[in-house]
C-alpha cells in the first residue's frame, strides 16, 4: 500500500510518497512541492561484479520537456545528452549521498531522479536530494542514512526556506545544505559578499530547516521501508595489511615528506612496487591482485599522512597549516587575447582567458523547470591529462570539470555588471599543473583575465580551499582534528574535507563542501570560514601586485560598441524588406548589428571605419531628407523616366532623367547603373512625401565648391 508524509518546511509543504510507482525498484519514492514532481529510484545489485574492485555509485537527474508541457528544442525532439543543470544536480545528489555506504561493498548501485512535472517556480533539484535520501532509506540497500536537504536564500535580510525562483530573483544568497540528524554534510551555492557570520547564521538556519524532512524520512522507513539486506564487505585482510607495514618499515614517512609532488608519487611508488611484488611472491597473484596492492598501500599512506599532521603537527611540505603555498601571477601573456592571465599556487598552474562578444554571443538553453533561459557570463574550465603528468582519454569535459567550471562560475558572476553591460563574456581556464584546488585557482585567474580585458568587475575574486584531518571515536564523533589552509592533491586524497570559498575583501561570493566524514559540526566549518577569510584576503593583496583593478579600456582585439536609439517605428525601415537593408549594413561595414525592439540597435566593430559607415546608415534611418542638401546614395532602380537613389535605409528619391546631367540624356543606363553610389540634392518633397533629386545639381554645386577650395 502507498504510505505518505507531508512534511512543512518554510512557509511551503513537501509530501513524500512510497509504494505507487516504480515498485519493482528496491526503494522508489515521489517528492513533491507545489506542482513539481519528481521521482527517485534506488536499485542494487544483488552482488558484486566478478573482480570488482570499487564501489560503482552511478547518480542520474533529468527534466523531461513534457514535464513542463513542451516540446524539446532540436530536430529529434526527444531528450539527448544531460543538460549541464541535469549534470550539476547529479554531482549535487551523489556527493552527499555517497560517503554513507558502507566501505568495502563494492555492488553496483543506480539512484536515478526524474522530473515528472514542473511548475517553474519550485526547482526540482532540492527535491531530488530529499528523493535520493528517502529512496535509499525505504530500500533494503545498506545506508546510513538520512539526510535533508534544503535551499536557503535570503530576501530582504531574512532567510527563506526553499524560496521560488521568483523570490531567487530578489535573494542575496543562494544555498543548497545538506545535513544530518546532527551534523552539517554538504553545502554549495553563491552569494553577493556575504559575512562570514552572516554564512554561519545561514547554515544553522539550513540545518534547522532540514530537520523536519529528515524526522519524516525515518517516519516513512518505518511505515514503508523494507528491512536492510546483509551484505559481504571486502577488506584487506589484517594480516596481509600489517605484513605490507612491516615490509615499507620505516621508509614511508621520509617518502611522504620528500620535497616536490613527482619526487613524492615517484617514492612513494616506488616502495609500493617492491612491498606489492613481495606480497604476490609469497602468497601469489590470485590473492594478492593489483587492487589489494593499492588499497593497502592506500591505507598505510593514509594512516601516515594522518599521523604526521596530528601527533606530529607536520604537513606533507612542511609548511604551517594556515600557510599558503608561494603564489604568483602574470597578465597579458597572450597577445590576442583580450584578456589572460596565469595564476600560480605552489604547483597548481591556472591560465585564463577572458574572450568578450556580443549579446548574440551569450548562452540560450531549455529551461523546463523554471529560472534563466541565457547566460550572460560563461566560464569553462579544462582539465587536461598533461596538469597532473599522466595519459588517459581525451575527449569531451567530464562532470568533474563541468562541476568545477560552475564553481568558480559562480563566484565571480556576482561581482559582473551583467545587468546593463553590452558585452557577453566567455573565460576559459585551461588548467597547467595541479596539485590541489584547481578550482579555486581558476577563479583567481579569471578575475585577473577579466580585469585585464577591461571588463569593469566591481572587486577582484579569489578562492581558498580548506582542508581538515580529524581523529573520531567508533561513534564517529569528532575528537581531535587540525584545519590546513590551501590543501594539496594528497591532503585531499587522505584528510577529510575539501572546503572552497571564494569571495572578494568584503564577503564570500562561492562555496562548496565535500565531506568524506558522515557529517560536520558547525563551530568547526564556522573556523573553517574565518581561516579561509584570512587566506582569501592574502591572496587577494598578492594578485593586486599583478592587477589591482580593471583596465580603463578594453583589449584593441575586443568589439567595440556604440549604442543608437532610433525610433521603434523605423525598426521595419532599417531591417528591410526580408532583411535586405540591414544585411546591406553588416555586409558593407563588416559590424554586426543587434536591434531590440524599444528602438536599441547595438553596433560591435573591431574597426573604426567599419563602426563609422554602420553608425552613419542607422543614423540616417531617424533622419529626414531636407531639401537643398547633397546626399550620396545608392541607383537602386532604373526606369525609362529616370532612376531611384536610396539615400537612407527606406528612403529613396527619384532623380527624373533630365535631372541626371547637364546635357540632354537619351537613356539612363547611359549615365548610371544599378549599384552605383551617386551624390544628389534634393530639390523637392511633394506633399506626399515623394522626394524629387537631381544629380545634376550635386554635381554643380560640388564642382563649384572645389573650384573655390582651388
Amino acid at each position: 500500500m502507498p504510505e505518505q508524509v507531508i512534511v512543512p518546511v518554510g512557509t511551503h509543504s513537501i509530501r513524500i510518497e512510497t509504494g505507487k510507482l516504480a515498485k519493482q525498484a528496491d526503494g522508489a519514492v515521489t517528492v513533491q512541492l507545489g506542482e513539481t514532481t519528481v521521482i527517485v529510484a534506488a536499485v542494487a545489485a544483488s552482488k558484486a561484479k566478478p573482480g570488482q574492485e570499487f564501489f560503482p555509485l552511478t547518480v542520474d537527474y533529468r527534466e523531461k520537456a513534457a514535464a513542463a508541457g513542451k516540446f524539446p528544442g532540436g530536430y529529434f525532439k526527444r531528450e539527448g545528452r544531460p543538460t549541464e543543470k541535469e549534470i550539476l544536480t547529479s554531482r549535487l545528489i551523489d556527493r552527499p549521498i555517497r560517503p554513507l555506504f558502507p566501505k568495502g561493498w563494492f555492488n553496483e548501485v543506480q539512484v536515478q531522479s526524474i522530473v515528472l512535472s514542473a511548475d517553474g517556480q519550485n526547482d526540482p533539484d532540492i527535491l531530488a536530494v530529499n528523493g535520493a535520501s528517502t529512496a535509499l532509506m525505504v530500500s533494503d540497500i545498506p545506508w546510513d542514512g538520512p539526510l535533508g536537504a534544503v535551499r536557503i536564500g535570503r530576501v530582504n535580510g531574512q532567510f527563506v526556506a526553499n524560496p521560488t525562483h521568483a523570490q531567487m530573483d530578489e535573494s542575496d544568497l543562494d544555498l543548497v545544505y545538506v545535513g544530518s540528524a546532527t551534523e552539517l554534510v554538504m553545502f554549495e551555492g553563491s552569494a553577493k559578499e556575504i559575512t562570514e557570520a552572516d554564512f554561519a547564521a545561514a547554515l544553522k538556519f539550513g540545518h534547522e530547516s532540514c530537520q523536519p524532512l529528515i524526522t519524516a524520512q525515518k517516519e516513512l522507513a518505518a511505515r514503508g521501508g523494507k528491512p536492510k539486506r546483509t551484505i559481504n564487505l571486502t577488506v584487506v585482510p589484517e594480516e596481509i595489511l600489517n605484513e605490507a607495514k612491516a615490509l615499507a618499515g620505516d621508509r614511508i614517512v621520509p617518502a611522504l615528506l620528500n620535497p616536490g609532488k613527482l619526487n613524492r608519487e615517484a617514492a612513494c611508488s616506488a616502495i609500493a612496487d617492491e612491498v606489492g611484488q613481495k606480497l604476490v611472491q609469497k602468497h601469489g597473484a590470485e590473492k594478492i591482485t593489483e587492487a589489494v596492492v593499492k588499497e593497502t598501500f592506500y591505507h598505510i599512506q593514509k594512516e601516515a599522512v594522518r599521523a604526521l599532521i596530528l601527533d606530529q603537527d607536520k604537513r606533507l611540505d612542511g609548511r604551517g597549516f594556515d600557510q599558503i603555498r608561494p603564489l604568483a601571477s602574470e597578465v597579458s601573456l597572450l597577445p590576442r587575447a583580450h584578456g589572460s592571465a596565469l595564476f600560480v599556487r605552489g604547483e597548481t598552474q591556472a591560465l585564463a582567458l577572458a574572450t568578450l562578444g556580443t549579446t548574440e554571443d551569450a548562452q540560450e538553453f531549455d529551461a523546463y523547470t523554471g529560472g534563466a533561459t541565457e547566460k550572460q557570463f560563461i566560464l569553462h574550465y579544462n582539465f587536461p591529462n598533461f596538469s597532473v603528468g599522466e595519459t588517459g582519454r581525451i575527449g569531451s569535459p567530464g562532470r568533474r570539470e563541468i562541476g568545477h567550471g560552475a564553481l568558480a562560475e559562480r563566484s565571480i558572476e556576482p561581482m559582473l555588471p551583467l545587468k546593463d553591460y553590452p558585452y557577453a563574456i566567455r573565460v576559459t581556464c585551461e588548467i597547467m599543473e595541479s596539485n590541489g584546488s584547481t578550482s579555486m585557482a581558476s577563479v583567481c585567474s579569471g578575475s585577473l583575465a577579466l580585469m585585464d580585458a577591461g571588463v569593469p568587475l566591481q572587486r577582484p575574486v579569489a578562492g581558498i580551499s580548506i582542508g581538515l584531518c580529524t581523529q573520531s571515536d567508533d561513534h564517529h564523533h569528532i575528537q581531535r582534528y587540525k584545519l590546513l589552509t590551501d590543501i594539496i592533491g594528497w591532503e585531499d586524497a587522505f584528510c577529510d574535507m575539501d572546503c572552497k570559498i571564494a569571495g572578494t575583501e568584503k564577503g564570500i561570493t562561492g562555496f562548496q563542501l565535500d565531506l568524506k566524514l558522515r557529517g560536520l559540526p558547525l563551530a568547526i566549518m564556522t573556523e573553517a570560514l574565518e581561516r579561509a577569510r584570512a587566506a582569501r584576503l592574502f591572496i587577494l593583496g598578492e594578485m593586486a601586485k599583478s592587477l589591482a583593478a580593471p583596465r580603463p579600456e578594453i583589449s584593441k582585439y575586443a568589439p567595440r560598441i556604440v549604442t543608437l536609439k532610433i525610433n521603434p517605428e523605423k525598426i521595419g525601415a532599417l531591417i528591410g524588406p526580408g532583411g535586405k537593408n540591414i544585411k546591406a549594413i553588416v555586409e558593407r561595414s563588416g559590424c554586426e548589428i543587434n536591434i531590440e525592439d524599444d528602438g536599441t540597435v547595438k553596433i560591435y566593430s573591431v574597426g573604426e571605419e567599419g563602426m563609422k559607415i554602420a553608425r552613419e546608415a542607422i543614423e540616417g534611418v531617424s533622419a529626414e531628407i531636407e531639401v537643398g542638401k547633397i546626399y550620396r546614395g545608392t541607383v537602386v532602380s532604373i526606369k525609362e523616366f529616370g532612376v531611384f537613389v536610396n539615400v537612407f535605409p527606406g528612403k529613396d528619391g527619384l532623380v527624373h532623367i533630365s535631372e541626371l546631367a547637364n546635357f540632354r540624356v537619351k537613356q539612363a543606363e547611359d549615365i548610371v547603373k544599378m549599384g552605383d553610389e551617386v551624390w544628389v540634392k534634393c530639390i523637392g518633397v511633394d506633399d506626399k512625401g515623394r522626394v524629387k533629386l537631381s544629380r545634376k545639381a550635386a554635381m554643380a554645386e560640388r564642382d563649384k565648391e572645389m573650384a573655390g577650395k582651388k
